[in-house]
């Protein structure tokens, strides 16, 4: 907003040339001059700054300046002005006018000042400078953001842990933490988020954009974490060992040596050690149906369906079989249907002996074993063990 007038002078005292009001603050001349060049004739003279006008009315408003008087009260909000023009300019925040207008994009803007900041966006005009490292901004209060950088000062705090951030906007997403507030809602599935940076990445799974592509081999990713890790594949380097084991796919792994599942469902009472698993089981109770196929409609409940699904639009290369022609789109569905053919089964359940030529028949059938009923009827509470099972007994209901 532009500085008011009655701000550029502080605490002045006033002469004319009849009258004499104490001044003894300034000498500044440079109003007498401007006076005299123009020819005009100016007997009223504000002491403290020498500031001259030729009219007594002028005088009266400028004494307002030194006096602190605002006489003009604006009917919307209260606020006090000093000077009419003033009154004037403050009005467009209620009435919303917007008289200064950008030539080159046509924005519009109710204060000149404000214009003339956005015009730095056009002119790539950056008057303020770091003396720290030279980066320059077009704003001062970027800069002021910018100096947290280099003196660490934090000062935004959440009152709720204790944590500091340097930008107003850094705490204010931090917050969405404890109050569990998702403004930012998915037009495709309705799925909302704490972040708009969020929403933006999980817009890629619907529209299949993936900007991400590895120079070595061509392929493409949704997210620059996943391209970082498949960096790995090309380099060699296995970053993330466990000190147990030894084995390298760390964080998925590292739960194997530990007994804790902080995530159980209230539902059948299974419980998780990560919470994406959590939810992932939870939409089988629910029936909600998050991923979908922006091609032909079809909707799944977890995400590895529906990236098996989108090979079905994609010309990703298939595997097929030598001995019957089957063909597939994922490597490993490939290998399993092998094993029909060579009869091997890898998968061998540690208390009975039987083994299987699938991990996901091994894990159905320690269910007899455990006695584990994951799929529950959401009409009568009724579980069972297969969810084939589960289907059958829907039909009750229907």
């Amino acid at each position: 907003m532009e500085m008011e007038e009655e701000d550029q002078y502080k605490n002045h005292d006033f002469i004319t040339e009849e009258k004499t009001f104490s001044c003894s603050q300034s000498e500044k001349t440079s109003s007498r001059k401007r006076a005299k060049k123009s020819g005009i004739k100016s007997n009223f003279t504000c002491q403290q700054f020498e500031t001259r006008f030729n009219q007594n009315e002028k005088l009266k408003v400028h004494t307002r300046v030194h006096s602190g008087e605002k006489p003009r009260t604006c009917q919307h909000c209260g606020k006090h002005l000093s000077k009419k023009e003033s009154l004037k300019r403050h009005m467009r925040v209620h009435t919303g006018e917007k008289p200064y207008t950008c030539l080159q994009c046509g924005r519009c803007f109710s204060f000149k000042g404000n214009l003339k900041v956005h015009m730095r966006i056009h002119t790539g005009e950056c008057p303020f400078i770091c003396q720290k490292c030279g980066n320059r901004f077009g704003l001062k209060g970027s800069l002021k953001k910018h100096m947290r950088v280099h003196t660490g000062e934090k000062p935004y705090t959440c009152s709720q842990c204790g944590k500091s951030f340097a930008q107003n906007e850094s705490l204010n997403r931090h917050i969405r933490i404890h109050t569990g507030e998702k403004p930012y809602t998915c037009s495709q599935c309705g799925k909302t988020f704490a972040q708009n940076v969020t929403l933006s990445r999980h817009m890629r799974i619907h529209n299949g954009e993936k900007p991400y592509t590895c120079l070595q081999c061509g392929r493409s990713f949704t997210q620059i974490g996943n391209l970082k890790v498949h960096m790995n594949v090309h380099t060699g380097d296995k970053p993330f060992t466990c000190q147990q084991c030894g084995r390298r796919s760390f964080n998925r792994h590292i739960v194997i040596h530990t007994t804790e599942k902080h995530f159980t469902c209230l539902q059948c009472g299974r419980s998780f050690d990560r919470h994406e698993n959590f939810k992932a089981h939870m939409r089988l109770h629910s029936g909600e149906k998050s991923y979908m196929c922006t091609q032909c409609g079809k909707s799944f409940k977890q995400k590895g369906p529906f990236k098996y699904h989108m090979r079905i639009h994609s010309v990703e290369t298939s595997y097929t079989c030598p001995q019957c022609g089957k063909s597939f789109s994922q490597k490993r569905h490939f290998k399993d249907h092998i094993r029909i053919h060579t009869g091997e089964k890898p998968f061998t359940c540690q208390q009975c002996g039987k083994s299987f030529n699938r991990k996901g028949t091994l894990n159905r059938h320690m269910r007899t074993h455990t006695g584990e009923k994951p799929f529950t009827c959401g009409h009568c509470g009724k579980s069972y063990r297969y969810k084939r099972a589960l289907k059958c007994h829907m039909r009750i209901h229907v």
